[in-house]
């Protein structure tokens, strides 16, 4: 019952910072691999929840305001125009967390196709480099203390 507690908390970390999902999942000493899954597949929960809820909510907004109220503030035009939507999925969960970067991404008017894909891309990527990153981390202080 103890490791069905550990894997709640790790994926209820998910959608809120994967940085934080990954180092309790390791703090609990779980194996790397089910950390990375789990964390995954919270964050991938927030997103649906989100997608869930923002994308019936967005076409209420824009069918009872229309289109021409719906611009886009000037830095996120900029950060939309750099990086493009792929670029924006990729890094959304890093900068802004998978809930928020998914519902900017459904505001500024990303399919929901498209976002779904390019966020789990974006998912995918985070949790893979920040469970290497904790691991080495981790690999390193234990070479340095000698032995933790």
């Amino acid at each position: 019952m103890e490791l069905v507690g550990q894997l709640l908390a790790v994926a209820g970390l998910g959608p809120v910072a994967l940085w934080a999902a990954i180092a309790a999942g390791l703090a609990f000493h779980l194996p790397p691999a089910v950390v990375a899954a789990t964390a995954g597949l919270g964050a991938g929960g927030g997103m649906v929840a989100v997608i869930a809820v923002g994308a019936p909510l967005r076409a209420a907004l824009l069918r009872r305001y229309g289109a021409r109220r719906a611009g886009r503030p000037g830095l996120i035009d900029r950060i939309w125009a750099r990086g493009g939507a792929l670029g924006f999925c990729l890094a959304a969960p890093l900068l802004l967390g998978t809930p928020l970067g998914t519902a900017l991404g459904l505001a500024l008017g990303l399919p929901v196709r498209r976002l779904v894909l390019g966020m789990t891309a974006g998912i995918a990527l985070w949790v893979t480099l920040y469970t290497l990153g904790a691991l080495l981390g981790w690999a390193g202080l234990a070479g340095w203390w000698g032995g933790l």
